[in-house]
């Protein structure tokens, strides 16, 4: 099963190296939606190292969304998604594969842009390591929530629209605590209760999240 397991996740990269407009286009919305940030809130470096927590964690969430409605709609289209839930894993670990592809092929590359992007916004030296620190468990949350939601919807007509209606507001427990964490640590504020809060919302959403998509992948596929 481990082997198969990896399997999906090298077939999915190497599509992804295929097609890396996905994941360019994702890192290229990060960073572009974050410089906006400066021109609409003024040239001041206090005001921008104040709002530069919650305006990279938004810009990671936002841009996380974007290649989340090809993450499983491809191999429905094209009859592939049965032939994934015949290979002897169950759905739950068919889905979690896939999205640890979503997560190596954006989530990733977003945590490496948001150190650029941090140092644009003026945000201390001494804050990036907790930055990184909650952005890691914090993409891998974005992932397996949007993974869960791709395949909820997966097969609804304007899954489009319901896609990021599912995902925000079951994301902002951890944007609220990885900016917290991030902002206590700016002003001098111990920040690892934050951090331990992120955590804990990731090991939640580790177990129950391939769950729930793996329930959505097999009524896709009758």
């Amino acid at each position: 099963m481990i082997a198969i397991f990896w399997a999906i996740v090298a077939r999915d990269l190497r599509l992804a190296l295929r097609h890396g407009a996905d994941t360019l286009g994702a890192v290229l919305f990060f960073i572009l939606a974050g410089a906006l940030f400066p021109l609409a809130l003024g040239p001041s470096p206090e005001l921008l190292r104040r709002m530069a927590p919650g305006v990279i964690w938004v810009c990671a969430l936002l841009a996380a969304l974007l290649p989340l409605d090809r993450l499983f709609g491809a191999e429905l289209e094209d009859g592939s998604l049965d032939q994934l839930l015949l290979l002897g894993l169950p759905p739950s670990l068919v889905a979690l594969a896939k999205i640890t592809a979503h997560w190596l092929t954006t989530g990733l590359p977003l945590l490496i842009a948001a150190m650029p992007l941090a140092i644009m916004l003026g945000l201390p030296f001494a804050t990036l390591p907790v930055l990184l620190a909650g952005l890691l468990p914090g993409t891998l949350i974005l992932s397996l929530l949007g993974g869960m939601a791709a395949a909820i919807v997966l097969g609804a007509r304007r899954g489009g629209v319901l896609l990021p209606l599912l995902v925000l507001p079951l994301a902002t427990p951890g944007l609220i605590f990885g900016a917290a964490a991030v902002d206590a640590a700016r002003t001098g504020l111990p920040f690892a209760p934050d951090l331990e809060l992120l955590l804990a919302f990731f090991a939640g959403a580790l177990p129950l999240a391939p769950l729930a998509a793996g329930a959505g992948l097999r009524a896709a596929a009758e």
